[in-house]
């Protein structure tokens, strides 16, 4: 393998410059000096593993070029080194915990990318070094720019933005001088399985991807971004017109991100609703919800329930269902990053018959079809870990998920998403 990929290396001397055949250099260096393979004699009747150079551009944040950046993907797995202290995540495989009495620090990695924070600034620096001494790894110093999203601190707050990404998002489509809409989706919006096919469905296809990868800072975007992909299977030209409006959305909100704040508050708490038979091909419904760790929105969803429901409550109550499996997920992820919840989480729903089955043992005609939910939800009800309250639905902040709002209540709701310009710089920003 070894002499393979130094033939493919000196190979690309014919076609490409110094740049691209330097990141090979260097890309084969690092495997080589972390020991990444294990050499051994190809067995009778085994196929090789197949691998192939990957090449892309490294840029910094303020979108200047960083660095030529060439990758070997091979279909294996790699050895990987083990510290008796150093222990990963069950609920997220890239995460990585350590903890050392009172110290304590978290390793997040996504192929050869991490951010590593810690408890202080000794063990931070000491971790570093540990690292660098096992592996070839560059330290880019503290967080400004990571997959495509920009890290500002500010004195108070943390601000993700991915204004670069949009960017060339609406460059690919064709649309940066485009004129701006007000929401990403209008309240009679609702898409079927009418019109002429779309001329060229892969770049439909390859937009309503890059917006998914947006709607990681951008919550706003998730039930227009969910109803376009619905039919990526077969795009038409309403799906395509739809498209065109949450670009042009986009295009009128660039500067907005996500907000997360210091806070010492450690109370989780839910929205869910659900639009009964939204979909006008299915009749299915459509659940969103979102789950806030204080004033920080840590998660949010918009998507179509895989099955019929019988009624709105029953819509509704699925839709409790999924926001009470996501925030039992998140108390068990606090408590492997030793963040503990001791308060019950609470979850609020604007259907008062959802509520009332969550509470009630009898079961009754209309919930026969969602028993494993019911009991799921009461189960978790009994323990104390959750209470299912009513809110009104001028005040679900998860109606945001489920349908098309007036755009007078769609900026509210995207407002309390913690969705906003960045703060004004001031003196204490950094």
């Amino acid at each position: 393998m070894k002499c393979r990929l130094l033939a493919s290396i000196i190979h690309i001397r014919q076609w490409s410059g110094d740049e691209w055949r330097n990141a090979m250099y260097d890309e084969y260096n690092a495997l080589v000096k972390n020991d990444t393979w294990l050499l051994v004699p190809r067995p009778a009747g085994v196929n090789m593993v197949r691998s192939m150079w990957l090449f892309k551009h490294k840029f910094h944040a303020d979108g200047t070029l960083r660095r030529h950046k060439a990758r070997l993907v091979a279909n294996a797995f790699c050895r990987l080194c083990h510290t008796g202290r150093i222990y990963q995540s069950r609920c997220d495989s890239s995460l990585f915990i350590y903890r050392h009495g009172s110290q304590v620090a978290y390793l997040l990695l996504y192929v050869d990318d991490i951010i590593l924070t810690d408890s202080s600034t000794t063990l931070l620096q000491h971790l570093i070094g540990s690292l660098s001494r096992e592996f070839d790894m560059t330290d880019l110093g503290a967080l400004n720019y990571f997959l495509g999203i920009s890290d500002v601190r500010h004195s108070t707050c943390l601000f993700l933005s991915q204004r670069k990404y949009a960017l060339q998002l609406l460059e690919c489509a064709h649309m940066i001088n485009c004129n701006p809409s007000r929401t990403p989706v209008d309240t009679e919006s609702k898409l079927g399985l009418d019109g002429v096919p779309v001329q060229d469905p892969s770049l439909y296809r390859s937009l309503v991807g890059g917006l998914q990868y947006l709607m990681f800072t951008r919550p706003d975007l998730s039930y227009a971004v969910q109803q376009t992909c619905l039919y990526m299977h077969d795009p038409r030209e309403p799906h395509l017109a739809a498209l065109k409006r949450i670009l042009r959305y986009v295009k009128g909100t660039l500067d907005l991100g996500l907000h997360l704040y210091a806070s010492s508050t450690t109370s989780l708490v839910g929205y869910t609703d659900a639009h009964w038979a939204g979909c006008p091909s299915t009749r299915r419904s459509t659940s969103g919800y979102c789950v806030f760790l204080g004033d920080n929105l840590l998660s949010w969803s918009a998507k179509r329930q895989h099955a019929l429901s019988c009624s709105s409550v029953e819509a509704e109550y699925r839709g409790v269902a999924n926001v009470v499996a996501e925030t039992a997920w998140l108390r068990n992820l606090l408590r492997e990053l030793h963040s503990p919840l001791s308060t019950t989480t609470l979850v609020y729903c604007d259907n008062v018959s959802a509520v009332y089955m969550s509470v009630n043992p009898v079961q009754h005609q209309r919930t026969k079809h969602i028993e494993i939910n019911i009991h799921f939800v009461r189960d978790m009800v009994t323990v104390g870990q959750v209470r299912v309250l009513y809110v009104p639905s001028r005040f679900q902040y998860a109606n945001i998920f489920t349908k098309g709002l007036p755009s007078a209540l769609f900026e509210e709701f995207r407002s309390s998403l913690s969705v906003r310009p960045p703060p004004a710089p001031t003196a204490g920003s950094y």
